[in-house]
């Protein structure tokens, strides 16, 4: 890995809140360590109540840590020349609705005090950018959910961030949309930016994040690339596609296996390895075909459950 400044650098990171009358302790945070480099996509996830979005409040130095170190660019969470460098889409924005595009992408590059000879050309390029230029006369109460997050992405990068940190951008949208903002991700770490996403809908972070980290309970579980942390998952089911069987035959294998994905004369099912030779077997003894045989290997989502149900979660 790079030896160059860790663009986000997390030490031993702790955060506890006091909730209720009796002020009870609950560690939202606990212990967490962890780098993004330089030029990355890197996934953040978790379940609900994970910390997830604590530790992104307390990367933006919305709130401080109980213990523990959080720094952007080798420098404090805090540091106002470190935030100047960050674009931040929250998880659950409020745009001033009557706005439209481009008026909201104007009152944003003035709060980080663009000049009126820059603002203009900015304000287009970044609509242009997230697809949103037939938009730029629309009030934002007329926009779409997917082009609200497009134009939230846009907001986060009115002052060309060398960091752009996502909370939830894909939340509530439809594929389109989704394929959408994971373009602009896209084009994103194109030009050389950093992007840390956290998100639920685990398809879109395995297609896009060069690393992952998982959050259980606020202690780091898993980190490291989508191939070193899919290899230590078995292939332990097969799929078996099979052809010119009898209907008592295709009964008992749809019985033995662990899904059906493809029903009728030209059978597709998902077995174990303990059941797969049984399988074939029973195919060739009455006298079928045997069309495909497939090892299916884990997903991210696969290990994202494991990592949940598992009894060191707690």
């Amino acid at each position: 890995m790079s030896t160059t400044t860790p663009i986000i650098q997390i030490k031993d990171l702790h955060k506890e809140f006091r909730i209720g009358f009796w002020r009870k302790r609950v560690h939202a945070v606990r212990g967490l360590s962890l780098e993004v480099h330089p030029g990355e996509i890197f996934g953040f996830l978790g379940p609900n109540g994970a910390g997830k979005t604590t530790t992104i409040k307390m990367l933006m130095g919305l709130i401080f840590p109980s213990s523990g170190e959080a720094n952007l660019f080798g420098a404090p969470a805090h540091d106002v020349r470190a935030k100047a460098r960050v674009g931040f889409l929250p998880e659950h924005p409020y745009f001033y609705e009557y706005l439209t595009g481009s008026e909201f992408l104007d009152f944003y590059s003035r709060l980080f005090g663009l000049s009126s000879s820059i603002r203009p050309t900015r304000v287009e390029r970044l609509l242009e950018q997230v697809g949103l230029s037939h938009a730029r006369d629309i009030p934002l109460r007329k926009y779409s959910k997917g082009m609200i997050q497009r134009v939230g992405i846009a907001q986060a990068l009115i002052n060309d961030p060398d960091l752009v940190v996502l909370d939830e951008p894909m939340s509530g949208l439809d594929p389109l949309g989704r394929k959408e903002v994971r373009d602009i991700i896209f084009n994103l770490k194109d030009q050389g930016k950093t992007v840390f996403l956290s998100s639920h809908i685990l398809q879109d972070v395995e297609m896009i994040c060069d690393r992952v980290a998982i959050l259980i309970k606020g202690q780091l579980r898993k980190l490291g690339t989508l191939s070193e942390l899919l290899g230590e998952l078995k292939e332990h089911e097969i799929e078996l596609t099979v052809s010119g069987i009898p209907s008592l035959t295709n009964d008992q294998l749809r019985s033995m296996s662990k899904r059906v994905v493809i029903p009728g004369d030209r059978l597709t099912v998902v077995l174990s390895e303990n059941d797969i030779q049984e399988a074939i077997q029973l195919v060739l003894r009455e006298g079928g075909r045997i069309e495909a045989l497939a090892p299916q290997k884990g997903t991210l989502e696969d290990l994202f459950v494991q990592q949940v149900q598992s009894p060191n979660a707690d």
